[in-house]
Formats: structure tokens, sequence, C-alpha cells
């Protein structure tokens, strides 16, 4: 026979489970772990030759957007402004101030972690040469000029430099900015009921702002010689798709009461 705490307790479990977001920080926790393993792994070492012009380019040592930076706009500044537009609401209770926090950072939160896991997947698995692989490669002399080489004519001794010669394809600076940034112009929309019939352009505008950063930081990449045009344009494209995803269906709240009572 069944005892009565056991089933009170498994309901409750269910309850939370159903009607929580617990299922979404589970799978944002294994996202994080898959991120790690991902990020161990070498990338597919495609070959190459040395005549080809397309991977000719300067090898720049100082990024115009480095990742520290890339972080700070995509990272912080999305946090800190959905915090600081939310709390500021005059009309909205305490609670819903908190439910909607909670729900935007954590559809953001999953933005940028399934970006960068579909991101680095795809760079681990194709290998595309970067624009500047053969300045990092540094091929020995007497390589062969008019045929297809591999890694092992390369003199370069850093094996993080010669290694990321091979993440060219897509762009992550690319997919990250607009994880983020975009994340933050969906939110702004959405908040300032940018695109209801009758709403002025100011509304539209301020909204684009963070996209319009994200997608100076995506041809900064282009500028730099780290990616083409190709690379940082399907890299906008994914962090853009999920973007749009994690927005539109994990940032759609439930009741307020669902969650501070679970």
């Amino acid at each position: 026979m069944t005892n009565p705490t056991d089933r009170s307790l498994r309901s409750r479990i269910r309850q939370v489970w159903q009607q929580s977001y617990t299922p979404d920080w589970l799978s944002l926790l294994l996202l994080a772990l898959a991120n790690l393993a991902v990020g161990l792994l070498s990338p597919f070492q495609r070959m190459f030759s040395l005549d080809d012009r397309s991977l000719s380019f300067p090898h720049a040592l100082i990024e115009r957007v480095p990742v520290p930076m890339l972080l700070a706009y995509s990272t912080a500044l999305p946090t800190l402004s959905i915090i600081l537009f939310t709390l500021s609401h005059p009309r909205k209770s305490t609670s819903q101030k908190l439910h909607q926090v909670h729900v935007s950072l954590l559809g953001l939160a999953i933005s940028l972690m399934l970006t960068t896991f579909i991101t680095d997947t795809i760079k681990n698995g194709y290998g595309r040469p970067r624009p500047d692989l053969l300045d990092r490669c540094k091929p020995r002399e007497g390589t062969p000029q008019h045929e297809l080489v591999t890694i092992d004519v390369c003199t370069e001794k850093d094996p993080h430099t010669l290694l990321d010669g091979f993440r060219s394809f897509p762009s992550g600076h690319s997919s990250f900015s607009w994880s983020g940034l975009g994340f933050l112009s969906c939110f702004l929309l959405g908040q300032l009921k940018a695109l209801r019939p009758g709403a002025d352009m100011c509304r539209v505008i301020v909204a684009g702002l963070p996209a319009l950063g994200a997608l100076l930081i995506a041809l900064s990449r282009t500028e730099d010689y780290r990616h083409d045009i190709y690379d940082v344009s399907t890299g906008s494209l994914v962090g853009g798709l999920v973007t749009y995803w994690s927005y539109a269906c994990l940032s759609s709240p439930l009741p307020p009461t669902s969650w501070v009572q679970s």
C-alpha cells in the first residue's frame, strides 16, 4: 500500500517540475558541461595549400574586440540592462518584477550557452582554415607551394595559436554577440512595445541599438582577418535563430505565483 506521505512528496516534486523552471535550469547546467567538453576537443585540421591567397592575410596580435570585451558586451551589458529596466518599471509589483528578471535572464543564459555549443561543435567538426592560417602556421622552408599539405609542415610552437587557425567557420564572436545583444534587442522590442501599430520610431531605434552593436562586432572579425564574410554571416544567423527561439519560447512567463510558490 502506498504511503500517503510518499504520494504527497511525489506529487509535490511533479508539481515543482511542471510549474517551475527546474527543467530549464538543469538543461542549462548540461549545456555548460557540454561546452566544457567541446572546448577540450581539437578541431579537424583540414588540408591547405601555400598558394591559397585567401589564407595569406596577416595574423593580428591585437584584436578589435578581444574576448573579455566580447563577454562584457554580450553578457554583462544585457544582464545589467534587463535587471535595471525591469526593476525600474513603475506599474509592476515586486513579484512580477522578480519573475520577469528570472525568466529573462534564464532565456539569455540558455541563448548564450546553446549558441556557444552549436558554434564550437561546428568549428571543431568542420575545421575550416582561418584567413590568417599561413601566418600562424609558419610553414618550414622547402614546403611545396602548389600542393595540398597538412598541419605537419607548420613550425609554430604554440599549439593554441596553430590549432585555433582551423576554427574559422562559423564565427564565434558573431554568434555569441548576436545571442547576447540580439536577445537584449528582442527584450527591448517587447518591453517598449516597439512593433505595435502606432509605436514611434524612437522605440525601434532604442531597441535596435544592441543589434547594431552585434553587427559591428561581427564585422570587426573580417577587419582582423580572423574570418571572412561567409563565416560571420553564418555565425550571425546561428546566434540570431537561437536568440529568437530562446526569447520566444523560454521567456514567455508563467503566472508569477507559479514560481514564487513552488
